[in-house]
């Protein structure tokens, strides 16, 4: 792929900024847990949020592949500040093509700025995979909606200022169909946020929301009743592309690390590097990345060049964080005893990245999603 000068200023800006305020503090930023606000508005002033939003509400207006390119830089330095940026391009573009008037300009403006989260509410204790089957009702009630229910695995559960969510608005049989999909701020009353002793990403925190009663102004409707599904849906093939180049930042942050450590280790009077046992599983890691790279920004230019992409961001979104993970965990073990410690970067990046296999869809549904585009009804 040839980048042209405003692609390679952005990369380089956004490489920068990853090696000297992201990285470093890194492992400290997931030891307190606390997703840092002042240095979101830092990216924001930076342009590094976000960056695919239209220059009139704050953006710069690049392509998907440009996102992409800030996304895997971010996820070099830190993988979960990295998922705010992808976030917000994944909720910006919903609420552009969505959302009324008076939250568009409210809204994605701040995201961003790195002012504002706006999360993604849409799975449910008895859905999981099977996102269609929501049980979280919304009721017309004058000019208001009255939502009761809870969502679950939620990123951004006690984070996110507002939330895009499916509800609802029809009858159990009547599927994805009978969905509706509303702009809900987390300040709204009724609402309350739990959060779960997770396995990585606890900065980010996922966990559930719960409704009891929360009424919503028929003006935060994003578009007709029993849309909402498709409208938030249609989004995902986008935000999988940018997940898979998280996944590969992070990798070739340890890879790189690796390659270091292999000439500066010495055993039996020389570099680790000369001994084909420790190179050749990291060439292996490299390759993988390097074409796994190559495939998500041909899916990206697909989807800007407005062309069909679902196959290609299933594939990359299953093939991203498994092989992250696999090259994290042999960056690991090339550090021997030195890499089985918590100081080690690896052990982060590889749980972090680990939560992707499951978040925004799994391997198995990535491959019947494929399987489908391929073989059409026959597949299932």
């Amino acid at each position: 792929m040839v980048l042209d000068e405003e692609q390679r200023e952005l990369q380089q800006a956004a490489r920068k900024f990853a090696k000297e305020r992201l990285l470093p503090d890194y492992l400290q930023r997931e030891k307190d847990e606390v997703l840092d606000r002042d240095l979101l508005r830092e990216m924001g002033k930076l342009g590094l949020l976000a960056i695919d939003m239209p220059e009139e509400h704050g953006g710069l207006g690049v392509s998907g592949v440009t996102a992409g390119l800030v996304a895997e830089e971010l996820a070099y330095g830190d993988f979960n500040i990295s998922c705010v940026s992808v976030i917000g391009s994944l909720a910006g573009a919903i609420l552009l093509r969505n959302a009324p008037a008076h939250v568009v300009s409210e809204w994605v403006p701040a995201i961003v700025a790195g002012e504002r989260i706006v999360g993604i509410a849409v799975t449910e204790p008895r859905g999981g995979s099977d996102a269609a089957n929501l049980q979280l009702r919304a009721r017309l009630d004058g000019d208001h909606y009255v939502l009761d229910g809870e969502k679950t695995s939620l990123t951004f559960s006690t984070t996110a200022d507002a939330y895009v969510l499916l509800a609802r608005t029809g009858t159990p049989e009547s599927g994805a169909k009978g969905v509706t999909a509303f702009f809900v701020p987390t300040s709204t009353p009724g609402l309350t946020r739990t959060k779960f002793d997770d396995v990585g990403s606890r900065i980010v925190g996922r966990g559930s929301i719960f409704f009891d009663g929360v009424r919503i102004p028929v003006a935060n409707r994003m578009g007709e009743e029993g849309r909402g599904f498709s409208q938030v849906m249609q989004g995902f093939d986008y935000s999988r592309a940018l997940i898979a180049l998280q996944c590969i930042g992070a990798a070739q942050a340890s890879l790189d690390e690796a390659w270091a450590y292999t000439k500066e280790r010495e055993a039996f009077g020389g570099p680790i590097a000369r001994y084909q046992g420790v190179t050749f599983p990291l060439v292996d890691g490299d390759s993988m990345i390097a074409a796994i790279r190559q495939l998500c920004y041909h899916c990206l230019s697909l989807r800007d060049a407005g062309q069909k992409h679902t196959a290609e961001a299933a594939m990359v979104k299953w093939m991203g964080p498994k092989t992250s993970f696999d090259v994290i965990h042999q960056c690991l073990l090339t550090y021997g005893h030195y890499g089985w410690s918590k100081d080690s970067p690896h052990q982060q990046r590889m749980r972090d990245v680990m939560g992707l296999e499951i978040g925004d869809g799994t391997a198995s549904i990535m491959k019947l999603i494929i399987a489908r585009e391929r073989a059409g009804r026959a597949a299932g």
